[in-house]
């Protein structure tokens, strides 16, 4: 048997998963904020959301997400406020959270460009694909 070599794609796709985290924590960091707290950003949206359904999709408990979103509010990040039409207690984002959801996510596209930006649109969908297959045969 042989040894994994690090000019094998397995070998390189580790390294760049590595390195792409840990630029994606740069400005989490330069922000005061820490890891996971970009996915409730990204996730709230304009308009806001109750506690029950952002906890729902992002897959955590409510009594583990509670502690991040006060946390986010004692930061100006999110407050809480009535959402929806039936205007039930909620939290969203403040326009210092929507600035900050937006510059994260301008530093996820432009990391995602360095990746994909010599594919075509075309091999770039593919590449996704292969990449999507290839993270459901290694599930458990």
């Amino acid at each position: 048997m042989s040894k994994p070599s690090p000019s094998s794609v397995l070998y390189r796709l580790i390294a760049a998963g590595q390195l792409a985290h840990k630029a994606l924590l740069v400005p989490l960091k330069e922000r005061g904020l820490e890891p996971g707290d970009d996915a409730v950003l990204f996730e709230m949206g304009r308009s806001g959301t109750t506690e029950e359904a952002l906890a729902a999709e992002l897959g955590l408990p409510l009594d583990m997400l509670t502690p991040r979103l006060s946390r986010l509010i004692d930061r100006g990040l999110i407050d809480r406020r009535a959402v929806g039409p039936e205007l039930t207690p909620g939290v969203a984002l403040t326009e210092r959270g929507i600035r900050i959801r937006n510059s994260l996510a301008d530093h996820w596209a432009q990391l995602e460009e360095a990746l994909l930006g010599e594919l075509k649109p075309k091999h770039r969908k593919r590449f996704g694909k292969i990449l999507a297959r290839f993270t459901d045969l290694l599930q458990f």
